[in-house]
Parts: structure tokens; C-alpha cells; sequence
């Protein structure tokens, strides 16, 4: 994927000067919207980044300006928040429209139906449903007709999974709330699609396996007693695996593509 093949389908003649594309990717600062930013500045993307942890958002986009992007903002701003949202595209707006917008904050707090608090099923709706929410409610307006919206759900939004019930209710959500309004943005020839990874090696993953190897290794084999059916393909994927199918929803190569919600986890959901 390049710029050119990026911008082919929004009427600029192959012949002329292509501006850089343009993007948003929320949940920049780390794990698969890290990966993604990264992917886009190797394609020569001007970017935009969305994250809550300014410190670790500032260092992508260092990183994101040695793998060649064009420009990079740096927008601290934590997706629950509406008002800072609405600011961040705000700023935002001053390059110019966008050409794709990527959501890929989330949140995972373990929990069982008995252990579940009120405060943790808000936080799961707060950043996997209603973050998603204004990330196309305040981004959409400025990407350009016939551009493209991925969000990043999770398997799990199909795939009941025990101990990861507000999780899992909050990523459904996302994935529900991404195909009504690709209904709506196909008037402007916006696509909207989902990807639902499965078990991906980033800090949020981590952060539930006290024993990486060993959380890595029940994960591919499986767990009867959870209802788990393991990964066939045997591996858990890699940040890069959900970046590379991201870019190309983004790009022209998938210009016929909307409302689908794509697994990559490595056939976890058989």
C-alpha cells in the first residue's frame, strides 16, 4: 500500500501531484493502534493520533516520523471524553479533511458475572462503546467522501468468552454501533468496517497473563473448562497481523468493501 494507491479511488487523476493521506488512529499510544500509525507512516501518511497517555503518544509519533510519515499531530485526548474528542478533530481540521479514520482505544478489566463492579462495566462502555461513539460522531463530518472508517472490536464480540462479560458487551456494542452508521455514511461513499482480533501480543494482553509463555501457550491450546477452543493457526498474532487487514480496509484495494466484521484470530472463532 502507498499514498497513491490510498487516494486512487477519491478522484485524483494517477498523472497528478498526490498529497499525502490523511489519517486519525485513536488508542495510538500502544499495541495495535500503535501498529497501525506505524504501518500509515510507512506508506508516507500525514497522521493524526488520538491517545489518553501524552508521554507514550509523543514517542510513536517520533517513531512514526523515522518510518517516513508525512506529518504526525499529537492529540491527547481519552476517547471517553466528548468534549476532548470534539477538540482533537477540532485541531485536527486545520490540515485538512481526512481520508480514513481508525478507532483502536479499548480497555480490559478481567471479570465474572458475581465479580464484575457498576464502575468496571461503565469503564468497558465508556472507552469500547461510547469512545467509538465519538470518534465518528466528530471524525466522519471531516473525512472525505468516499474515504474509510475501521474500528477495532474483538472477537469477543461475537464469541462469548467467560471472565470478560463488560468486555465483551462493550466490544458487541462497537461492532453494532460501526455497521448502523456505515448505513448512513454510505450516502457519502464512506465504508465503515470492523476487525475483531483475538489473543494479540500487546501490553493489554499481557497485563492478564501473570506468565506471558504460559498465558501465550493456554491460549493456542485452548481451555474446555472456559469454553475456549484454542487457535489453530498456533500462534497468538502479532500487533502487525490486525495492522496490515486495518490498511487495507483503508485503502482503494478494498473500495467495495463495507459493514463487515473480519476475524483475525487466526481461526480462534471457528
Amino acid at each position: 500500500m502507498n499514498v497513491q494507491s490510498m487516494r486512487a479511488g477519491l478522484g485524483v487523476p494517477a498523472t497528478s501531484p498526490v498529497p499525502p493521506a490523511a489519517f486519525a488512529v485513536s488508542g495510538a499510544a500502544s499495541g495495535i493502534g500503535r501498529a497501525i500509525a506505524l504501518r500509515l507512516a510507512a506508506a508516507g501518511a500525514s497522521l493524526a493520533l488520538l491517545d489518553r497517555d501524552a508521554d507514550r503518544l509523543h514517542s510513536v509519533a517520533a517513531e512514526t516520523a523515522r518510518a517516513g510519515a508525512a506529518a504526525t499531530l499529537v492529540l491527547a485526548a481519552d476517547v471517553a471524553d466528548d468534549d476532548a474528542v470534539a477538540a482533537a478533530f477540532a485541531r485536527a481540521e486545520a490540515r485538512g479533511p481526512l481520508d480514513g479514520l481508525v478507532s483502536a482505544a479499548g480497555v480490559l478489566e478481567p471479570g465474572r458475572l458475581d465479580d464484575t463492579t457498576p464502575g468496571a462495566w461503565q469503564r468497558h462502555l465508556d472507552v469500547n462503546a461510547t469512545g467509538p461513539f465519538h470518534l465518528l460522531r466528530h471524525g466522519a463530518p471531516r473525512v472525505r467522501d468516499g474515504g474509510s472508517v475501521v474500528v477495532v472490536s474483538s472477537n469477543a464480540a461475537r464469541v462469548p468468552r467467560t471472565g470478560m462479560l463488560a468486555y465483551a458487551a462493550s466490544k458487541a456494542a462497537a461492532s453494532a454501533l460501526t455497521r448502523c452508521a456505515g448505513l448512513e455514511l454510505a450516502e457519502r461513499g464512506i465504508r465503515c468496517n470492523v476487525v475483531e482480533p483475538g489473543s494479540t501480543d500487546t501490553p493489554m494482553q499481557r497485563t492478564l497473563w501473570p506468565d506471558a509463555e504460559a498465558g501465550a501457550r493456554a491460549a493456542i491450546g485452548g481451555d474446555p473448562a472456559a469454553f475456549r477452543v484454542g487457535i489453530p493457526l498456533g500462534r497468538i498474532a502479532d500487533p502487525g497481523d490486525v495492522a496490515e487487514l486495518v490498511c487495507f480496509l483503508l485503502s482503494d484495494a478494498a473500495r467495495h468493501i463495507t459493514l463487515q466484521q473480519i476475524f483475525v484470530d487466526g481461526g480462534a472463532s471457528l
